[in-house]
């Protein structure tokens, strides 16, 4: 057999061969689709069915719901419904009562119309009778009558008069007192006075090294940025802090406990917490003047005034504090008014501001009453709650009741046993006024009494005054307080002035 017969047989052979296995390749190919195939069909199926379950337990759950609901309105339809019956059958029943009571006033009013009518013509015929026999006219008769009962019974109305006017007068007394003990006997507050020291404990005594810092920088330096005296002494556990300033010796207390929690203490973190205390004690001063409003309940009010009665917490007068006082004021002359028939929101409105002169009277010129006069002016605060505060120490006449009745709950919360001390007034003033005089200087910056107004501390401007301006200044300020004021020993005045550049490197 010749080559090429054998090699077109096998060519033959070979492509029946691969016709044969691919077609089985693609029957085994096909079989396995169509298994696969049928396990997805199968499994979308049973997804199916598990959807259709869970739609149908839903349906049947918002149907219950639904029901359920719709029942409990019923329900409330029913009850309102009700309610609705009795309510018309009371009113009915009201109705009923007004009008049988209507009835019988027209008819009361009747017979007593009547009855005016027969009096007036009963007195007409005893006149005409009493002219006929004493041959006199009416007016006559009615005035010879009068001369008669007064020339009889002088000395009998005389000793009446007397006898009521006094009986008036022991009655307004007793009322009057009456009022007073029950308002002071409704409020009770506590007379405790505000102290000149804070104390700030120590969870170690080793702390104090680090308060007071190398060569005493630290406490300098908080003594410098809050204006009060740090007192680290040998008392075990404590530190004092000493201000005749309410405001300074909270700020310095602050700062001082953030800085033992934080433990970094040194100038510039002191600097930065005493920042960060001054901004809590703003929100303090805000959140006291709400609380007292609310507390009042004397109704809107400007923010900015809501936040000078607030600065009254950190104020005192002769050691009672003025915003406790300016409360119990409120709560007494409330009650006062109450009982006397006086408008009560404008007496607690009058009492709660009544010092609110103080809350700025060491900024602006001028008395209390006077400051506070213009500042409820500025707010639009009501004429007559103005007039109420503004005549508490008598500088304007009085001229509503409720001036009279917030200079009595003056009174009486400046009387209380233990409210007030004048010795510490005149300390306080001693000390404000040796800030102020060492103020009311040009290019002066902060002025801080310490020591108990043996030492003040002034801040001046670099740019104002000059290193050797600052001698001739410290002089001055010394002699205006050795001839304006009066005072123990000798006043050290200490005059700092720091001059501090600062750049950024961006």
């Amino acid at each position: 057999m010749s080559p090429l017969l054998i090699a077109i047989g096998a060519a033959i052979l070979g492509g029946a061969v691969g016709f044969v296995l691919r077609n089985t390749t693609a029957k085994q190919q096909g079989r396995s689709e169509l298994a696969e195939a049928q396990q997805i069909r199968e499994k979308a199926e049973r997804e199916v069915k598990d959807l259709a379950s869970e739609a149908r337990k839903d349906a049947q759950r918002i149907v219950d719901e639904a029901r359920k609901e719709a029942k409990e309105r019923r329900s409330e339809v029913l009850a309102r419904e009700e309610s609705l019956d009795k309510r018309e059958t009371d009113v009915s029943e009201m109705r009923k009562r007004a009008d049988s009571t209507k009835e019988k006033a027209e008819e009361r009013h009747v017979v007593l119309d009547e009855r005016e009518e027969a009096l007036e013509q009963l007195k007409a015929d005893m006149e005409k009778k009493l002219a006929e026999v004493a041959n006199l006219t009416t007016e006559d008769a009615k005035q010879e009558l009068i001369d008669h009962i007064e020339l009889e019974y002088t000395d009998l109305f005389e000793k009446k008069r007397k006898a009521l006017e006094g009986e008036g007068e022991v009655e307004l007394a007793r009322r009057a007192q009456e009022i007073l003990l029950t308002a002071i006997q409704r409020y009770s507050a506590s007379t405790a006075s505000d102290a000149m020291t804070s104390v700030v404990s120590l969870p170690s005594d080793d702390l104090k090294g680090r308060i007071i810092g190398k060569e005493g920088r630290n406490i300098k330096s908080l003594e410098r940025a809050t204006g009060c005296e740090i007192l680290v002494d040998d008392t075990p556990g404590a530190v004092v802090i000493s201000s005749h300033d309410p405001v300074r010796r909270e700020i310095a207390r602050r700062a001082l406990e953030r800085l033992m929690e934080d433990g970094r203490i040194q100038p510039t973190r002191i600097e930065e917490v005493v920042e960060m205390a001054k901004s809590e004690v703003e929100e303090i001063i805000r959140q006291a003047g709400v609380e007292s409003v609310e507390e009042l309940g004397v109704g809107a009010m400007d923010p900015r005034l809501v936040y000078l009665v607030g600065r009254l917490k950190f104020r005192t007068s002769f050691g009672q504090n003025v915003l406790q006082h300016s409360l119990e004021m409120g709560h007494i002359a409330g009650m006062i008014a109450a009982e006397v028939g006086a408008n009560v929101q404008v007496a607690k409105f009058g009492a709660l501001v009544h010092d609110i002169g103080k809350a700025v009277d060491h900024e602006v010129e001028g008395t209390h009453v006077e400051i506070g006069r213009k500042l409820l002016q500025r707010f639009n605060v009501d004429e007559e709650v103005i007039k109420a505060m503004q005549a508490h120490h008598e500088e304007y006449p009085f001229e509503n009741p409720e001036s009279i009745i917030v200079q009595v709950a003056d009174k009486i919360s400046a009387a209380r046993p233990g409210a007030r001390r004048d010795s510490v007034e005149n300390y306080l003033k001693r000390l404000q006024d040796l800030e102020s005089a060492a103020a009311s200087f040009e290019g002066v910056e902060k002025v801080f009494a310490i020591q108990a107004g043996r030492e003040v501390r002034v801040f001046v401007r670099p740019e104002k005054i000059s290193d050797s301006a600052s001698d001739k200044l410290a002089r001055d300020i010394a002699d205006k307080i050795q001839q304006e004021l009066h005072y123990p020993g000798e006043v050290q005045i200490t005059l700092i002035r720091e001059k501090r550049v600062i750049e950024y490197a961006r």
